[in-house]
Order: structure tokens, then C-alpha cells, then sequence
């Protein structure tokens, strides 16, 4: 929900999606597979906040048939300003045209990006004395149909925004449709629009269904006039559950509140579409809101995973960053032509669960041509080893299965298993397919290691690595090395080669990684790569990036955790914030720490789903912290504190409310490298989630 005036109505309305949402698809018991999945040799559990493979779901949450329009048959793709620009001066005609060109320039285009779509404050604030919308002097001199005209002769379409009530989001009150479908949409068509994207604020509380079919039927109506047939994106944030009743409506709909540029948001808006898989399909898609990829927020590995992610739910894909300023690792990620096609594949699936654990996922997704896209997704803040099989993603028995690597761009072969150590955060996506070619292809090897990559500069950590053989023919030849920055110290202890390693085996080598002494606190980069020969001779390698963190060993005595550095942080809206309560947006822009009244002078404002982690270095003997839900949210918000000691909760709350004094709580961490602190949203979603760890310190 892109321009509510209020924070406190945007939360609400993500509330009322993530508490209703697996009820309402009737997905509240715990998740079959399709299949023997082995998932780092434990069993598929439920999940929590999405769902388990297609054939799992009930034939009452099949998708309806959608518009019969012939568009949208594949997920839209484009580019939409409002992630990159808000409402600020920069969004103007000459931003529009330069996207456009920057669209054919860099291959975009021809990758399948088609529409380049205006959001709010494009019009001027008042209707002129016919009742017309009039586009904003200073932002687009020469009007919509100027710019209209210059996106068609590029190839590209246009696209504009505009909300089913009085006014748009925007504070300022540009004009909404509501009363006005007919003539708004009959200008909209007779200006070359081809995409409208239809929010949902100061909708005077007109029934949803009501106010997005009237649209629907304006548009219909405009296109018959003007022969421009015009892609409907319905979006009221998920609130009236459109998957429901919109296939028929409109051609996309939001499932979800707006997304932001974290990690927090980015993850919590993934696991509410998760579910929705039955109801997308060939003009019927579950928006998750538009792309944050090169806006900043996020590093290179999640963007991928966003992308990743976003691609086999078949989402749209709407670039929201500036591309007159992006890198070009960000060009890089939103042209990944394999990734693409994965999300436009004409069969329409949306990528459904097949296990969950631990924070490691995998979702796979149906393709036309009978193979299985398979994301191998690690939710957590270290390597985790990602598995299944081909028979679990619903591929036949076959002797062997070629595997696509779609980020390293790689044939391989594998004799059943999918799997991967995936870094922290990110996304292995592949294409597995029961092809009688395998044989061409070298064998997969799948690329682990064992140990913390958690260290102290000028001190020696101890690391094993394995390169195991998945594939139906041994790997010949096979070397291993492990390389960090310029600098350190990397030493094997064990062997790193072997002649030849049968199907199933692996190399096992130990090693010592030394950042030098002095070498400032950080995350740095460490390559594990293994090559390789087939039986036929075809060379081969295999590349697993990793993150070495230095840290600094915690000061002795007792310390305010507010004032202390931390590994990392995630943060459900906006970031995590020192010794204030949470703002949801900039850093900075929250109050003092109050819960049930008292105001607390130092601690962490947190906004659920939230984990802030600290090193500790098995060098500390407690935590401790005054709990609560912060006042500044009224009576809404209810969170559940942890405390993580490694990878063991040690201390927890029950769900906490705004009504609830703060509670003491405290954690034994002696031992601990890492403590992580954590909170939950209390099982009615993340509205209004404002955590408070008021008070708390760390004593060494």
C-alpha cells in the first residue's frame, strides 16, 4: 500500500492479510511434501507462514479462471517510480524517457521489460472545471500523451496510477476515481495508457469488490471506444483477500502492504504470497509488491534472492530503482534472462513449498516444458546446507536429471539429490529436468562447509570444507582451494586433491583462516571453489562464495547493547534503532523508548520480525533487558521477545501487548559466540509490532 497518509492504517491493513491469511486458504495444520525430501537430514516441519508443495492444496484453493482478454498472460514486467522517487521533484517526464531509453539501451527490453508505469503525484492536485484529471505542468510539460507517445515508439507501453477513492495516498490529495471510473478511465485510454495500477485509500469505505469491478467495467468500456486494451492492476494490499473474488476483476492483484527496501520487509511480504500459489495463472497473478533491487538497502546476495524469489512465484516484476544511477551488478540481476523466463514461463505456475526448516526453504515451480524451476532459499545469517530431490519437486524417476545452474549459467548432472550450501540470505536457484542427455554434462558437486566463519583479527579459525559428488559418474581430478582477501592467511591442513571421487563421496580438507592483525571490523569476502573433470574429460568448477566477519571481542565488564557494534540486524519496518523506539522509515525517526508508560533512557526500538545479533566470543555471562511493546502504537501491536545463544533459544517471553508492563527478561551466555536477540510478532501478523528491549545490556 504504497501512499497511505498514515503509518497506523498501512499496518493495520498487513495485519489484517498475514492473521487471516493461511485460515482463510485453509492452511493452518502442518505441511505435507511431495515427496522424501532431505533437507540436511531432518524432516519437513510445518511452515510457518507459507505453504507446502501443490499437491498439498485443496481443490477449493484453485485459482478461478481469470479475464478472457488474452493480456497478462505472463507475469507483467516493467518499471514503476515510486520505490526510487516518492513523490520528490526527480519524478518528471524527463525520468520517464530516460528509463524508456535506458530500457532498449541496456537489453531490457529485449529481456522481456515492456511497461514503464507512472505512480502517484502525476496530476495536479484539483480536477479542471470539466471534471478532468490534468497532468502536472512542472513534471510533465507536455502531458501524459506525450509521453505516452514516446514510450510506444520505443516499443515499450505506459503505464499510470491512480486510487479508488476521493483522493490518491499521497498527502497532498491528488484526485482519486472514485465517482469518476468512466471519464478517468476514457481519458486514461484516449492518452495511450496500457497499465493501471489502482490503489486503495480514502476509499470511503465503498465495498472493494464494488469499487474495483466499476473500474474494471470503465476500462472495458474505454477500450471498446479506443481500441487500447489496458492491463488492470488491483491494488488494495491484500486487505478483502482478491484472490479470492478478483481473477475476473482484474489481472493482478497485491497480496501484501508495501514493501520496503530491507531485508525484514522484503522476507515478510515473501512468506505472505508463499501460500497463494493456486491462485495465480495465466492472467490472474498475486502481486507482492514492485521490486527494491538497486535501491541500496539490501546487499548484492539478497537482491538476487528478491529477484530469485519474486521469479518463481511468478510475480510481476517492476523494477522500483532509479536506472539512470543504478550499478551494474544491479543491471546484472534484473537481466538475468534464465531468471526471467523462470518467472514468464507460459504454464502460468506460481512456485509452490516443498519443505521448510530451520530457515531453509525450497520452492519449486512447474514449467511448461515439464522441467522444475527449484529454489534452494537460506532465511538465516549463516551458510545452511539446502536439499531435495527430483522426486520431491515432482520430476519422474529417471537414471540422472541435468541441472542448470541459472545465476553461475552451468550444465551439470545429478543422480537425484538438489542441493547446495547457500550463503547467508541467499538464493540457489536452479532448472532440473528428467533429460536423457545427461550423460554430456560434468557431474554436480555440491560444495560445503563446517565450522564459524566468525573470526578475530590476528586469530587462526579452524574450517572444513567438503566437495561431494552428486552426480551418476565419479568426478575426476578433483582440487580444492579456499582464497580471502589480499592479505590473510589461509592455510590447508589436510588434503585438497583426489583422483577420482565416486558418486556420493566427498573431499573433506581442513583449513586455517587468519585476518591480520589490525584488520578492521567487517564482513569480507572467502571463495571456495572445486575443479573438476568428467569421466569424458569435460573440466569443470564449482564456486561457493562465503562471508568472513571480523569482530571485535566485546569490551569486559557490563555494556549497553545500544552502544555496543552488531553483527547484524534485520528489522521487520525500517531499522533497527539505538536507544529509540522504532520509525519505521529513516534512521533517526523515532521517540523515546516507552512502554506502559515509563520512558527508558538506552536499549534497542525494534519492529517485528526483527534479530539483532552480537559477538560475543564465548567471552560474556549474561543478557538482560526491560521488554515491552512501545506505547507510541496505542493499543495495537503485540510482540514475543528471544534470546538466542548460538543456535539455542535460552529465554523468551510470551506474547506481549501494549497493555503489559515490561518484563525482566534475562539470558545465561556463557559459551556463546554469537547472541541474538529476536522478536516475534504474537501470531496476528506484523501490524503495529514496535518492540522495545529497553535497558538492555551485556555483561563480560
Amino acid at each position: 500500500m504504497r501512499h497511505l497518509p498514515t503509518r497506523t492504517t498501512r499496518r493495520r491493513a498487513v495485519g489484517a492479510l498475514t492473521a487471516g491469511l493461511l485460515g482463510a486458504l485453509g492452511l493452518t495444520g502442518t505441511w505435507g511434501t511431495a515427496g522424501p525430501v532431505q533437507t540436511a537430514g531432518a524432516a519437513t516441519s510445518a511452515v510457518s507462514a507459507s505453504a507446502g508443495s501443490a499437491s498439498a492444496v485443496s481443490a477449493s484453493a484453485s485459482a478461478a479462471p481469470g479475464l478472457d482478454d488474452g493480456l497478462a498472460l505472463t507475469p507483467p514486467m516493467g518499471f514503476n517510480n515510486w520505490n526510487s522517487t516518492h513523490c520528490r521533484a526527480e519524478f518528471d517526464e524527463a525520468m520517464v524517457k530516460g528509463v524508456a531509453d535506458i530500457f532498449v539501451e541496456k537489453g531490457l527490453k529485449d529481456a522481456g521489460y515492456e511497461y514503464v508505469n507512472l505512480d502517484d503525484c502525476w496530476a495536479l492536485p484539483a480536477r479542471d472545471a470539466n471534471g478532468k484529471l490534468v497532468p502536472d505542468p512542472v513534471r510533465f510539460p507536455g502531458g501524459i500523451k506525450a509521453v505516452a507517445d514516446y514510450v510506444h515508439a520505443k516499443g515499450l507501453k505506459l503505464g499510470i496510477y491512480t486510487s479508488a477513492g476521493t483522493k490518491t495516498c499521497n498527502d497532498a490529495g491528488f484526485p482519486g476515481a472514485l465517482g469518476h471510473e468512466y471519464s478517468d478511465a476514457q481519458q486514461f485510454a484516449d492518452w495511450g495508457v496500457d497499465y493501471l495500477k489502482y490503489d486503495n485509500c480514502n476509499n470511503q469505505g465503498v465495498d472493494a469488490k464494488l469499487r474495483y469491478t466499476t473500474m474494471r467495467d470503465a476500462l472495458k468500456a474505454a477500450s471498446e471506444t479506443t481500441g487500447r486494451p489496458i492491463v488492470y492492476s488491483i491494488c488494495e494490499w491484500g486487505e478483502n483477500k482478491p484472490w479470492e473474488w478478483a481473477a475476473d476483476v482484474g489481472h493482478l492483484w497485491r497480496t501484501t502492504g508495501d514493501i520496503s527496501d530491507n531485508w525484514g520487509s522484503m522476507l515478510s511480504i515473501m512468506k505472505q504470497n508463499l501460500p497463494l500459489a493456486p491462485y495465480a495463472g495465466p492472467g490472474r497473478w498475486n502481486d507482492p509488491d514492485m521490486l527494491e533491487v538497486g535501491n541500496g538497502g539490501m546487499t548484492d546476495t539478497e537482491y538476487r534472492t528478491h529477484f530469485s524469489m519474486w521469479s518463481v512465484m511468478a510475480a510481476p516484476l517492476l523494477i522500483g530503482s532509479d536506472l539512470r544511477s543504478v550499478s551494474d551488478e544491479t543491471f546484472d540481476i534484473i537481466g538475468n534472462k534464465e531468471v526471467i523466463a523462470v518467472d514468464q514461463d507460459p504454464l502460468g505456475k506460481q512456485g509452490a513449498v516443498v519443505s521448510s526448516e530451520g530457515g531453509r526453504w525450497v520452492v519449486a515451480k512447474e514449467m511448461k516444458d515439464g522441467s522444475r524451476a527449484v529454489a534452494l532459499f537460506n532465511e538465516t545469517g549463516s551458510p545452511q546446507r539446502v536439499a531435495t530431490s527430483a522426486k520431491a519437486v515432482g520430476l519422474p524417476e529417471a537414471d540422472a536429471y541435468t541441472l542448470r545452474d541459472l545465476w553461475q549459467h552451468r550444465n551439470y548432472h545429478t543422480a537425484g539429490t538438489i542441493s547446495a550450501t547457500v550463503p547467508a540470505h541467499g538464493t540457489v536457484l536452479v532448472r532440473v529436468s528428467a533429460d536423457g542427455r545427461w550423460a554430456v554434462h560434468p557431474p554436480a558437486v555440491e560444495l560445503g562447509v563446517d565450522g564459524s566463519t566468525l573470526t578475530e583479527a590476528g586469530r587462526a579459525t579452524a574450517l572444513t570444507t567438503s566437495v561431494t559428488d552428486l552426480g551418476r559418474t565419479p568426478a575426476k581430478r578433483v582440487s580444492v582451494s579456499l582464497s580471502g582477501p589480499e592479505g590473510w592467511r589461509v592455510r590447508a591442513t589436510s588434503p585438497t586433491t583426489v583422483g577420482s571421487l565416486p558418486t556420493g563421496r566427498a573431499l573433506r580438507t581442513g583449513w586455517t583462516v587468519t585476518a591480520p592483525a589490525g584488520t578492521p571490523a567487517g564482513s569480507y569476502d572467502v571463495t571456495l571453489k572445486a575443479a573438476y573433470r568428467s569421466p569424458s574429460g569435460v573440466r569443470a568448477e564449482s564456486v561457493l562464495p562465503l562471508t568472513a566477519t571480523v569482530a571485535v571481542a566485546p569490551p569486559s565488564g557490563t555494556s549497553d547493547l545500544g552502544r555496543l557494534p552488531w553483527l547484524s540486524a534485520s528489522n521487520g519496518w525500517g531499522p533497527v534503532e539505538r536507544d529509540t523506539s522504532n520509525g519505521e522509515s529513516a534512521a533517526g525517526d523515532g521517540g523515546p523508548l516507552t512502554i506502559n508508560g515509563v520512558v527508558y533512557a538506552t536499549g534497542l526500538g525494534v519492529h517485528a520480525e526483527s534479530a539483532v545479533e552480537y559477538y560475543t566470543g564465548e567471552a560474556c555471562e549474561t543478557v538482560s533487558a526491560q521488554v515491552g511493546v512501545d506505547d507510541e502504537e496505542g493499543a495495537d501491536g503485540s510482540v514475543a521477545f528471544e534470546i538466542w545463544a548460538d543456535g539455542t533459544k535460552v529465554a523468551s517471553t510470551g506474547v506481549l501487548t501494549n497493555a503489559d508492563a515490561a518484563v525482566g527478561l534475562s539470558a545465561d551466555v556463557r559459551g556463546a559466540e554469537v547472541v541474538r536477540l529476536v522478536a516475534t510478532d504474537g501470531g496476528d501478523g506484523i501490524t503495529s509490532d514496535h518492540g522495545d528491549w529497553a535497558s538492555a545490556q551485556l555483561a563480560c
